[in-house]
C-alpha cells in the first residue's frame, strides 16, 4: 500500500514538473513571438517622434569674415548677474483670439563694468617729489551687457490662430537687456566699479614703491559703450 502511495506521488511530483517546466517553455515561446511586435512598435513611436519633433540640423558657413581687431586695456572691476521678468504682446484687441501673440520671458543677464585705462592721457598720472602719485581714472562705464542663452528662456506663450509674431521673442530680448542695465544702474554698479578700480590701482602702485596715491574723478559715464536697442 505505502509502495502505491509513493507511486502515485512520484507521478504527481512528475506531472507537476512537466507543468511547469512547459508553462516556462510558454512563456519564453511567447516573449519570443511578441518581442519582434515590441522592437517594431518601439521604431514607429521614434520615427513618430522624428516626425513631430525634428532634430533642427545646423550647418554653419565654412567662410569666416573677421570685421574688426582691436587691443583692448579695460579693467572689469564689477559685476552683476540678474533675473528679470519680461511679459510681449502684441495685437491685443476685441481679435486677440485671432491675431494676438503674448509671452512672458525669464530673462538672466550679466552687466560687467570697468574703467578702459586706454583713455588715460600724459597728465592723468602724476609722480611728485615726495612719492606720492596723482592719479585720474577714467569714469566708469558699462562694459557688457549680455543675455545668458543657456539660463533665459520663454516661461509661457500664448498666440492666436494665426497671430504668431516672429519678431515678439528677439523684442522682449532686447528689452530684457535695457531692463538689466537699468536695475544694474540703479544698484550703483559704476560706483562700485569705481571705487574697485581705484582700489586696484593704488594696490599696484604701492607694490611699485611708492608712498601714496591720491585719485581726483571726473564726471561717471552712465551709458554703456553699446546701447541695446529696444523696440517698444
Amino acid at each position: 500500500m505505502n509502495s502505491k502511495l509513493n507511486l502515485n506521488t512520484v507521478i504527481l511530483l512528475l506531472i507537476l514538473l512537466a507543468l511547469i517546466v512547459g508553462g516556462i517553455t510558454l512563456i519564453g515561446s511567447i516573449r519570443r513571438l511578441t518581442q519582434p511586435l515590441e522592437e517594431a512598435k518601439r521604431a514607429l513611436q521614434e520615427q513618430w517622434r522624428e516626425i513631430t519633433n525634428p532634430t533642427p540640423t545646423i550647418i554653419p558657413d565654412p567662410v569666416t569674415i573677421i570685421r574688426q581687431v582691436r587691443s583692448l586695456s579695460r579693467l572689469e572691476t564689477a559685476s552683476y548677474t540678474i533675473e528679470k521678468i519680461i511679459t510681449a504682446e502684441s495685437n491685443q484687441g476685441p481679435f486677440a483670439f485671432l491675431f494676438g501673440d503674448r509671452l512672458i520671458l525669464v530673462a538672466h543677464g550679466q552687466v560687467i563694468a570697468g574703467v578702459d585705462l586706454g583713455k588715460m592721457g600724459g597728465g592723468d598720472l602724476i609722480v611728485t617729489d615726495e612719492g606720492t602719485v596723482v592719479v585720474t581714472l577714467p569714469p566708469a562705464e558699462v562694459l557688457v551687457v549680455t543675455l545668458d542663452n543657456q539660463k533665459s528662456y520663454v516661461f509661457d506663450r500664448d498666440t492666436g490662430w494665426i497671430g504668431m509674431n516672429p519678431a515678439l521673442e528677439t523684442e522682449a530680448r532686447q528689452a530684457a537687456e535695457e531692463e538689466i542695465l537699468h536695475a544694474a544702474l540703479e544698484d550703483g554698479i559704476l560706483e562700485m566699479a569705481q571705487r574697485n578700480a581705484e582700489t586696484y590701482v593704488r594696490h599696484l602702485i604701492l607694490m611699485l614703491g611708492f608712498r601714496e596715491v591720491i585719485f581726483t574723478r571726473t564726471v561717471p559715464t552712465f551709458a554703456p559703450t553699446t546701447t541695446p536697442t529696444v523696440t517698444p
